[in-house]
């Protein structure tokens, strides 16, 4: 019986360690990048994923800047906008919201356009748009297609190159044109929709320059 009892014995140590062991926490707080539809509620900022039913109290980041992009475009009668923010989600104190999304950065904040809706945003790297002429170039993995009103669609294959400071540029010489897309780090507002993005853009076509804004997409590696 004492091989019996000494074996029973030397697994109570393992049997307190299996009733001490608590999984990891799940930190709440890690940060995401998500998109949805921001309005207002008294003094506050809700924020709705996009196809989700979920309310957040957004909290703003230490710039300010949600709210402060928010005022001019609700002030022009938006009642509700687009949102692409970095930010982490955690518990709220209010039962009617589902939590708070305490905000890090703020890429983009629009109160026209595809938002929820824009179909081509998971696949797309950079997407620039300039006014007056008016052009648009969206870049993912297959190639950059460059659209002008009245003129055929560009698609070109391009070479990519990033420089310290954050800028990109996105070139190609095919089909005979010399194209070429800088991105930068830059506050940006789209003369047309008062839409704000945090990245400018600047189209070299041969030998005319074009001037806009710039956001990236989901497929953006930061």
């Amino acid at each position: 019986m004492r091989p019996a009892r000494f074996a029973l014995y030397s697994l109570l140590p393992l049997f307190a360690a299996c009733q001490v062991w608590k999984p990891a926490p799940v930190d709440t707080h890690a940060q995401t990048r998500v998109q949805g539809e921001l309005t207002r509620q008294g003094n506050d900022l809700m924020f709705r994923p996009c196809q989700e039913q979920r309310h957040f109290l957004l909290v703003d980041g230490p710039n300010g800047s949600v709210a402060r992009e928010s005022r001019d475009l609700f002030a022009d009668g938006a009642a509700k906008l687009f949102v692409d923010v970095r930010g982490g989600y955690s518990g709220g104190q209010s039962s009617n919201t589902d939590g708070k999304l305490e905000v890090d950065t703020l890429y983009r904040i629009q109160g026209e356009g595809r938002g929820c809706e824009d179909p081509n945003f998971k696949h797309t790297i950079v997407q620039a748009i300039g006014n007056e002429p008016a052009w648009n170039v969206m870049i993912n993995a297959q190639g950059l297609l460059l659209q002008r009103p009245g003129k055929p669609a560009l698609v070109v294959p391009y070479v990519v190159e990033s420089v310290p400071g954050g800028s990109s540029s996105y070139s190609s010489e095919a089909n005979g044109e010399k194209l070429e897309l800088w991105v930068a780090p830059s506050r940006c507002v789209n003369s047309m929709t008062g839409a704000v993005t945090q990245m400018s853009a600047e189209l070299r076509l041969d030998n005319q320059v074009m001037r806009g804004c710039a956001y990236p997409g989901g497929a953006y590696a930061e």
